[in-house]
């Protein structure tokens, strides 16, 4: 499986390309920052990030897409940015009807790491471990995106197993007569 992974942010925003999947090591194929300068107006940063977030998915044609979710912070318009960024990447992979997942920061640090409160040091030393780099992804933007991508090749194959579980269940649910389900629990 081929995952693309978005740290989103307005000025810089990590993105980054692993192969891997169960019983894989997983693979850098890519990483980078897409920057935006601050005294730009807001429409062409935009514009900007979307113009190489849809070259990046021509290009590496993922199976599947994972962005960091927006969590309240302190700064408001850091926020807006970033949930504006995280939409323009959801939107440019739906186009292309690549999935898209949402991972919280917590989960991130989780998954890479076993400590969901774990620093950015911390994060780009798994990384770079789990990589097999010879030195750290720089800046932590860039890892970041990498860690997005590692936290959803671990995840997505128990998601996809869970999701299938719940569909089972709601069909057996449907299948039942309508005076089965009705009746509530039997005594």
């Amino acid at each position: 499986m081929r995952v693309l992974g978005v740290d989103p942010g307005l000025t810089r925003c990590g993105i980054g390309v692993v192969d891997g999947g169960p019983g894989l090591k997983s693979q850098l194929v890519d990483v980078s920052v897409i920057r935006t300068p601050a005294e730009s107006d807001l429409a062409h940063r935009l514009l900007s990030v979307s113009g190489q977030v849809e070259a990046w998915l021509d290009r590496h044609q993922p199976d599947s897409v994972a962005i960091e979710r927006v969590f309240s912070a302190q700064n408001v318009v850091t926020v807006i940015g970033t949930a504006q960024v995280s939409g323009i990447v959801a939107l440019a992979a739906a186009r292309r009807g690549i999935p898209v997942a949402w991972h919280t920061p917590s989960e991130v640090k989780a998954a890479v790491s076993g400590n969901g409160s774990a620093n950015k040091q911390q994060v780009t030393a798994m990384v770079t471990r789990m990589l097999r780099l010879t030195t750290g992804p720089k800046p932590a933007d860039a890892a970041d995106a990498l860690a997005l991508c590692l936290c959803h090749l671990m995840r997505s194959p128990m998601q996809a197993r869970m999701a299938q579980l719940a569909a089972l269940a709601n069909t057996a649910a449907a299948a039942r007569p309508a005076a089965a389900r009705s009746k509530g629990p039997a005594r």
